[in-house]
């Protein structure tokens, strides 16, 4: 893959450079500047910890310890050579250790990564998880891997693909440096799973778990609500096109632009369409993005065609924007493609009434 820059009469090539020839090193740059700013290896992730590891008879360390938004772990393992060595199977390791974790823990876990009282780092999480109470919420035991490097061997893809396909959740992101004159450049590109095949791959590997796994209770409810929302969904619009069913009472979908989601959220005897806004950094950006889009409610709300519900959630780092209606997870069965119908409307005219204004944001 090569990178270009548009000139006058052609494309130029930028030339690729290597992190050793520009000095940047591992821990106090690849791995500081991701603990800063997660996104280029997803945007659905808070990191809970940095050189973490709270465990007995081992000195190893994760290099980020991260959340994402269903309350799954990922473990993060990141290195700036050219093939990525052993760290497949390093992470691994990391994955089995920290599989036991509990929400109690994670959130003492941040607490002491963010220097700040357990109080506080409990509302980050839960902010972050969209839930009010720990108690409607725990991890859901799986571990995901992300490994970050500047390119992997064919060795250790090949490795990666096998396992992927026998359960295990790994994810590749290359970030390839490029130098453009004073400045190095770095292209962010995930290589497994393939972005296009990866809503394949994930059907697969759940046809395949669901047949010796069976998940109880509500779990088991909010999977396939959210299955069957997915394909109804799909004649319609393309927002949960590349979502997989989860066992969370809500499915999020992008906007276009990152700290904004749009999801559905169950809960026992309401359906909820919102968008949620949580920028990274301080919370006054999510306050501003709220606050300009508050002043176009008029325009907003009649693209939508109703009145929308506007909460600013002072005590949290995000805000909502959102409508309800009756019907929840306690529905009966039948009465599940009336709420999913509605449903996906609601989101439809979501989209269609915040993605212009959110684009216009000024933050």
């Amino acid at each position: 893959m090569s990178l270009y820059r548009v000139a006058q009469d052609k494309l130029e090539s930028v030339l690729r450079t290597s992190y050793s020839a520009e000095n940047i090193l591992e821990r106090n740059d690849l791995q500081r500047l991701l603990r800063n700013d997660i996104s280029p290896v997803g945007d659905d992730l808070m990191v809970i910890a940095e050189e973490f590891g709270d465990w007995e008879d081992s000195t190893r360390r994760i290099d980020l310890l991260c959340l994402n938004k269903v309350a799954d772990l990922v473990v993060i393992e990141i290195k700036r050579t050219e093939d990525g060595g052993h760290m497949e199977l390093q992470s691994i390791r990391y994955a089995a250790m920290v599989s036991s974790m509990t929400l109690d823990q994670v959130i003492k876990t941040y607490s002491r990564f963010k220097s700040i009282d357990e109080e506080l780092a409990k509302t980050e999480v839960l902010g972050f998880l969209e839930i009010e109470s720990d108690e409607e919420k725990e991890l859901t035991g799986e571990v995901r891997i992300v490994l970050v490097s500047a390119n992997f061997s064919t060795e250790l893809t090949t490795a990666v693909l096998w396992l992927n396909r026998h359960e295990l959740d790994i994810t590749c992101i290359r970030l390839c440096p490029y130098k453009l004159g004073d400045q190095v450049l770095i292209d962010a590109t995930q290589i497994i799973p393939l972005p296009e095949s990866e809503d394949y791959e994930i059907r697969v590997r759940e046809q395949e778990k669901e047949k010796r796994k069976v998940l109880g209770g509500r779990q088991e409810i909010f999977r396939r609500f959210w299955a069957r929302l997915i394909e109804h969904s799909c004649v319609r619009t393309q927002l949960f096109a590349n979502r997989k069913p989860n066992s969370s009472h809500w499915l999020a979908a992008g906007i276009g632009r990152s700290g904004f989601n749009l999801a559905g959220v169950l809960t026992q005897h309401t359906a909820q369409v919102e968008c949620y806004i949580r920028i990274g950094g301080p919370g006054e950006k999510s306050k501003s993005a709220f606050t300009q889009l508050f002043a176009r409610k008029a325009e907003i709300e009649a693209k939508f065609g109703a009145e929308l519900i506007w909460q600013e959630l002072p005590d949290r780092n995000g805000c909502r924007i959102c409508s309800q209606f009756p019907g929840g997870w306690k529905s009966p069965e039948q009465d599940w493609q009336l709420i999913q119908d509605r449903m996906i409307d609601e989101i439809i005219r979501m989209e269609a009434a915040l993605k212009k204004p959110i684009q216009e944001l000024k933050l």
